[in-house]
């Protein structure tokens, strides 16, 4: 699917015509978490001609202090002007990939790492990859001061409606300021916990699907504040209740109308792409895990009991696996992993994902076969009968994986990859050396 394209002058038309008085050009780093730097909209020229610089050595996992000037080049189709204004006017933001000094593409951003990836998919002979997030959140209420509480703002359930939902209007405020920017909203309900939210939106190829989960978390979190409540996307923020994921549902296409995940004349309509690159992403399952899941608590979400995979199996119908294939066929054939979680940086989740696939298509690898029951039921002896491995239990453990997987390793580059592994091992250094209530709790006066 081709890109919308926007160009300098329809950018020059709109910020005069939307009283635009700020540019917010926006980045993403290590982490995940979106950087900007707001210049004044008379420096849009110097936007357009690639010239704003800021200090890399400022931002986790770039570069050190002698190495610190970055150039911002904006993404001139991710211009939009935000829906909400201020008393000094309306701002515009655009994403930016980031440059070195001498106009060569900087290894350690997130953006354009995928777009390398990108490039190496398209090599092979397929021209997107399609990808459908579903981003769930929680709202929580917020105290005198402002600051985030852990009251939740419901007692909602799956699929609940208001008065029981009281974030409804919370979460259609939200739909309503996505739509504006152009999202094609396709689902939006409460989800199984309470305070839990899910809206899912059309699927995009890979950078801008990466773009707009981006500028999604920006949303909920800016609408949440003005209802007076705070949005996270913390995958276990409550202990006895489900957590929040991102499920990814993937599709490779040859073409506008080819999707390469699908084959009309098979038994079950799966391509052998379909199935060689589902192989790929169960063979480097362990490894994606500490991309896909890379905070100390998003480990707390990958327990039994609360729907989130544990296991490394597929299925279709049957929801307990790390990987599902929806019933739908043609151009909507799709993977969907649903281990991933929101704390995921978009744009190293999906390069990870995709390298992983486009290496079971290139060994040519065949899947376990399909688990059709409840894994969480199953004992660890019908598990292995079954050939059912487990996903790391600890961002630790999930490290030593990535660090043993070439493939994986290869979809961050060498720099990303050790700027990643250096920023977890500090994280989960620093976890280690707290004493947590709980322990407090157990062994204080036992021992």
């Amino acid at each position: 699917m081709a890109r919308k394209t926007i160009t300098a002058d329809e950018i020059r038309e709109t910020v005069v015509k939307e009283n635009v008085q700020f540019l917010r050009l926006m980045f993403t780093d290590i982490n995940g978490i979106i950087k900007n730097v707001e210049v004044p909209v008379d420096q849009l020229e110097k936007v357009l001609a690639n010239k704003i610089m800021f200090d890399g050595s400022s931002i986790d996992g770039f570069v050190r202090i002698e190495e610190s000037d970055m150039l911002l080049y904006p993404d001139l189709s991710t211009f939009l002007v935000f829906p909400w204004g201020s008393e000094h006017g309306k701002v515009a933001r655009l994403i930016c990939d980031i440059y070195n000094p001498d106009g060569t593409p900087f290894p350690g951003d997130p953006r354009s790492n995928l777009q390398r990836v990108l490039e190496t998919m398209k090599a092979q002979g397929f021209s997107d990859f399609n990808i459908g997030p579903e981003p769930e959140f929680f709202l929580f209420k917020l105290d005198d001061e402002n600051k985030p509480t852990l009251d939740l703002n419901d007692k909602g359930g799956y699929f609940d409606f208001a008065p029981i939902d009281l974030g409804e209007n919370t979460r259609r405020d939200i739909v309503l300021e996505l739509e504006k920017m152009g999202f094609e909203v396709e689902a939006s309900h409460h989800e199984v916990a309470p305070g839990q939210h899910e809206i899912d939106f059309k699927y995009a190829d890979a950078l801008d699907a990466a773009d707009n989960i981006q500028t999604f978390k920006l949303v909920v979190k800016t609408i949440a504040r003005q209802h007076g409540l705070h949005a996270t996307f913390m995958p276990k923020p409550l202990e006895g209740i489900n957590g929040s994921g991102m499920h990814i549902n993937m599709s490779l296409f040859k073409d506008d109308k080819t999707n390469a995940f699908f084959d009309s004349h098979s038994e079950d309509q799966l391509s052998e792409t379909a199935y060689h690159f589902l192989a790929g992403l169960l063979e480097h399952a362990r490894a994606l895990t500490a991309i896909n899941n890379p905070t100390v608590n998003s480990y707390k979400r990958l327990v039994p009991g609360f729907e989130a995979p544990v296991y490394v199996a597929w299925s279709g119908r049957n929801r307990s696996p790390l990987i599902r294939v929806p019933q739908s066929r043609g151009l909507s054939t799709r993977l969907e992993m649903r281990s991933v979680d929101p704390t995921a940086n978009p744009y190293l989740a999906i390069a990870s994902v995709l390298n992983a696939g486009l290496d079971g298509l290139a060994q040519g690898k065949e899947p376990v076969a399909a688990v059709d029951r409840n894994i969480y039921r199953m004992n660890e002896d019908e598990r292995k009968d079954n050939k059912i491995t487990d996903l790391p239990s600890t961002l630790h453990n999930a490290l030593k994986s990535l660090a043993k997987d070439e493939v994986i390793k290869g979809a961050l580059g060498p720099h990303l990859y050790r700027s990643f592994v250096d920023s977890k091992d500090l994280e989960w250094s620093a976890y280690r050396q707290t004493v947590s209530q709980w322990e407090r709790d157990q062994y204080l006066e036992l021992y």
